[in-house]
């Protein structure tokens, strides 16, 4: 439901690439097809589903919430913003993000952070 509802908010809702997902009535439903999807069973070029508007916005939030943890980490790093402006957006919309994710956007964080001090360290020593 995460990222159903993240899609449907307008919150996650770029992946870097079109998703394109045929109907066809006999076909699996959305979940069991996200499933394969996730999976590695099916690929991105080769989609179809009884319910293609809610599988294709579900792979289009998981891949966009992946690319844009990266994208808030990086931005959090650097002070261009804060985690709570981040996550202030999903709860506005009510949409409650599952722990795991909410751990992997904390590791991502401290990972981009220790990255940036790391290199300013590096710019100081080169001045002494």
């Amino acid at each position: 439901m995460f990222f159903l509802k993240s899609y449907r908010s307008g919150i996650l809702t770029f992946c870097g690439y079109k998703v394109d997902v045929k109907f066809n009535l006999n076909s699996n439903d959305g979940k069991f097809c996200f499933r394969l999807f996730d999976n590695g069973e099916i690929k991105i070029y080769n989609l179809e589903s009884r319910h293609p508007n809610i599988l294709k916005s579900v792979i289009i939030g998981k891949k966009s919430w992946g690319l844009w943890v990266n994208e808030y980490s990086y931005g959090i790093s650097e002070g261009l913003f804060t985690k709570e402006e981040v996550l202030n957006q999903f709860y506005e919309n009510k949409i409650l993000i599952p722990e795991s994710f909410l751990i992997d956007f904390e590791n991502s964080i401290l990972k981009k952070k220790i990255k940036r001090n790391e290199k300013e360290l590096e710019k100081i020593k080169g001045k002494w």
